[in-house]
């Protein structure tokens, strides 16, 4: 029943929103060029989507419902539709389950001999209710895949011991959760991550402590998974009778096969788990003259929502960079396509949920999409714009195919922005929505300034990144954020023009 009020409180909102902007409300240069976008304009909704009363956007929750009601009310005064013949207008429903640990032992030998490790030195998740494995193998496998990223080793009903850190062998290797999903798919029991100085140990062990959020329709993982400290996993390694730092070493080789440990462990976990819903926003602008191909702009909605204990000064990551700010910027877009001179091709807009808990979103779309897959001639995603101020140079993530990447150099140079083409931001590719759909041979680009200045964007992942302090407030550099706003009109423009972009290429 309250999912269908808030289905009817959708309706409601787009329908006032639609027939609240008369024609004649239309300024006199939609018919020309595109206004720019402003920084005031932009922090406008930046200030409503990041305010305490959204609650910080978790998925699930009524700041869902808020930033749902927000969404859809600013893209239908921009003209948007619901995407036509979708059972749950302006919205696409995704399942989750939700699991949050309560209890777990873990318990080894070595050589057949008790051996403790300490209690802070290792975080334990199951994947259902309850369970228990007793007498598993252990095995080190490094990175857990080879050069060729297929599976290194025989894992089946054992204990694998993998290593957090991307495989510092071949090109665009799966990441850790992939690699962790590989070895279960492989018949692995359980599957511990060593985790390394690229997440701090006490901060994953808050984080993995939480809620975890999967997809329902994900495939199951391994029984158990988990992190050891790195020191906990040295310990372990060394009573084994082998080097940790050796066998690291060894890993990052393409070819390596693992390490068959004389380890046997006892593991059990206690699991609340909980089934609940979040909506995917999709809308489409249809176009003047379409030819069955498509642009397609998206950002993620979400963010952590309350992150902070009873007590706690600021309770709620209100998330104002990431992503409150793409989410503005997807909005003001949809305003100048909208409302100017009518783009020849469909574009449909996309806001996805749960992006914070693993693009699952981004995935679900990619797995369910609204349009088909094939039809989308490229995909723009909007995340964490707001980062450098005026005048930074554009980066793209996502670059590399030279027709693709003349259009993102026209449009720049076009409107005076210079390029950044060091490869830098290469190494985000794998972070941001646009990988799900590049998985399935989507091509996905995320273009700006935010991820040229690594300086300013380090600043901000080692500050306000994922914590209570990301809110709104005059620090937030939008003069940046503005320009790539400007920047996406023009490429929303130029690949839905049927004459400047023919709808493939290489």
């Amino acid at each position: 029943m309250q999912a269908i009020k808030f289905r009817a409180a959708i309706a409601a909102v787009a329908l006032a929103a639609f027939t609240g902007v008369p024609a004649a409300t239309i300024p006199a240069w939609a018919k020309g060029a595109d206004a720019p976008v402003t920084e005031a304009q932009l922090a406008g909704h930046i200030k409503i989507l990041a305010s305490d009363a959204f609650e910080g956007r978790a998925p699930g929750t009524e700041g869902e419902d808020r930033t749902i009601v927000y969404i859809v009310g600013e893209w239908a005064k921009a003209g948007l539709e619901a995407v036509p013949g979708s059972t749950t207008p302006w919205l696409q429903p995704v399942p989750f389950v939700e699991s949050q640990t309560v209890g777990g032992t873990a318990k080894f030998k070595v050589h057949g001999r008790d051996f403790a490790l300490e209690d802070d030195g290792i975080i334990l998740t199951g994947r259902d209710p309850s369970v228990s494995l007793a007498d598993l193998p252990a095995i080190f496998v490094g990175y857990g895949v080879d050069g060729a990223g297929k599976v290194n080793a025989d894992v089946t009903d054992k204990l694998a011991i993998m290593l957090f850190d991307n495989a510092p062998f071949g090109e665009k290797l799966p990441r850790y959760r992939e690699r962790r999903q590989m070895l279960a798919d492989a018949g692995a029991a359980a599957v511990l991550v060593i985790a390394t100085d690229a997440v701090p140990w006490a901060q994953l062990r808050e984080s993995a402590g939480g809620k975890a959020v999967r997809l329902a329709s994900a495939k199951p993982g391994a029984p158990v998974t988990g992190f050891l400290s790195l020191e906990a996993a040295d310990a372990l390694l060394k009573k084994a009778g082998q080097d940790g730092g050796a066998l690291r070493e060894a890993a990052k080789s393409p070819d390596y096969r693992g390490a068959a440990l004389p380890v046997t462990a006892d593991l059990a976990t206690q699991s609340a788990i909980r089934p609940f819903a979040s909506n995917n926003v999709i809308a489409k602008l249809p176009g003047a003259k379409p030819d069955g191909k498509a642009v397609l702009f998206l950002g993620h909605w979400d963010h952590l929502g309350i992150c902070e204990p009873e007590g706690a000064a600021d309770r709620i990551c209100n998330g104002a960079v990431d992503n409150a700010s793409g989410i503005a910027v997807l909005i003001e877009v949809a305003k100048r396509l909208g409302s100017g001179q009518r783009p020849d091709r469909d574009v449909y807009f996309l806001a996805t949920t749960a992006e914070e808990k693993g693009l699952l979103g981004a995935h679900y779309f990619a797995d369910h999409p609204a349009v088909p897959l094939g039809d989308i001639t490229v995909a723009l995603n909007i995340d964490t714009i707001a980062i450098s101020p005026r005048g930074t140079p554009v980066a793209t993530i996502g670059r590399g195919k030279p027709a693709y990447d003349a259009v993102v150099r026209e449009a720049a140079t076009k409107l005076g922005r210079k390029l950044d083409e060091d490869g830098e931001a290469d190494a985000f590719i794998q972070r941001q929505d646009g990988w799900a759909l590049g998985a399935k041979g989507v091509t996905s680009l995320m273009v700006g300034g935010s991820f040229s200045d690594m300086p300013l964007l380090e600043a901000f992942l080692g500050s306000d990144y994922h914590t209570a302090a990301d809110n709104f407030s005059d620090k937030i550099p939008l003069g940046g954020a503005a320009e790539d706003a400007d920047l996406h009109v023009a490429l929303g423009r130029a690949f839905a023009d049927t004459k400047r972009w023919p709808g493939t290429a290489n």
